[in-house]
């Protein structure tokens, strides 16, 4: 065998911290926000509804035009800088009622999902704890209530309690928080059986500890993702219903009874349709796509 040369080898430098972590540590939510913040479509919806929420908030309150009070001189005006969006045939200013429209329209989605929220994971994480006859009678409920057509129940409500926002809130939540309610139920179960649920019951904790404290927090970010799927649903179930007149009513503004408004004057005064469609479009499509980009973020499988 050849002998080796001394000369083929140098000494290997000596390090002090070879067992030191180079890659910085980060928490669930620190990476999750990392990845979200990669993701450029899902920040692009993330600014725009940051954005359309400060508008809605401020600019009812810088505006010099009341949403309902009615400017007999200035009917049907044309954008311009004095009505950044025109008037209407009442001569109200369409500026202050899109952003006083787009502000009901965000209320009632955010109530709407925090009630889905709520109730549907709570719903949800009792069925899936206690499971056997406890689960089958909460899940035959759940399958009776989601069989009511919603917008039925939503006009028979409206009939009775009169058109308004709590009308429209009361009815969808009475049947919105299902779907939530099955989401958690379906993912406790595959979570309940493992071994920090098990020695949390040999410890002695309660059914109500372990459900709030162990097992819905493992389900978190699922839900998170979801309520970015309710709250532009809720808005499109109270423009929907705005549109077709049982919803909110005149003078009072939402992005649907403005969108109804602007349809029926569509081919002179196209302006009155354009700008709370846009407003509405906007709102839609961005927490939709923030909704995919919080899916991607807070799913551990994607981590790269």
């Amino acid at each position: 065998m050849e002998s080796l040369s001394k000369d083929k080898f140098q000494p290997a430098e000596k390090t002090t911290n070879a067992e030191s972590i180079v890659r910085p540590s980060l928490t669930y939510w620190q990476d999750a926000w990392r990845r979200l913040r990669s993701n450029k479509m899902a920040m692009a919806g993330l600014i725009i509804l940051i954005l359309m929420t400060i508008l809605a908030i401020f600019a009812p309150m810088f505006s010099k035009y009341d949403y309902e009070t009615q400017y007999l001189q200035d009917i049907d005006l044309k954008p311009s800088w004095g009505h950044f969006f025109g008037t209407d045939d009442f001569g109200r200013d369409l500026w202050t009622r899109v952003w006083w429209g787009t502000r009901i329209s965000l209320l009632i989605g955010v109530i709407a999902a925090l009630i889905d929220l709520v109730i549907g994971v709570l719903y949800g994480g009792i069925s899936a704890y206690f499971g056997g006859k406890v689960d089958n009678v909460m899940q035959r409920i759940i399958e009776v209530i989601y069989s009511i057509p919603l917008l039925l129940l939503a006009i028979i409500l409206i009939v009775f309690l009169g058109p308004g926002i709590s009308s429209i809130i009361i009815a969808y939540a009475l049947t919105g928080w299902v779907g939530m309610a099955r989401l958690v139920r379906g993912q406790l179960l595959l979570v309940k059986e493992q071994e920090f649920v098990l020695a949390a019951r040999t410890l002695g904790a309660k059914p109500k500890r372990i459900i709030l404290q162990h097992l819905i927090p493992n389900v978190i970010g699922l839900v998170i993702v979801q309520i970015t799927f309710i709250v532009p649903t809720a808005i499109f179930f109270e423009s929907f219903l705005s549109f077709i007149g049982v919803g909110i009513r005149p003078p009072m503004a939402s992005l649907g009874n403005l969108i109804n408004d602007g349809a029926h004057y569509m081919r002179y005064q196209p302006h009155r349709i354009i700008f709370p469609t846009i407003v509405f479009s906007l709102i839609l499509l961005s927490f939709n796509v923030l909704g995919d980009g919080l899916r991607d973020a807070l799913d551990p499988k994607m981590r790269k």
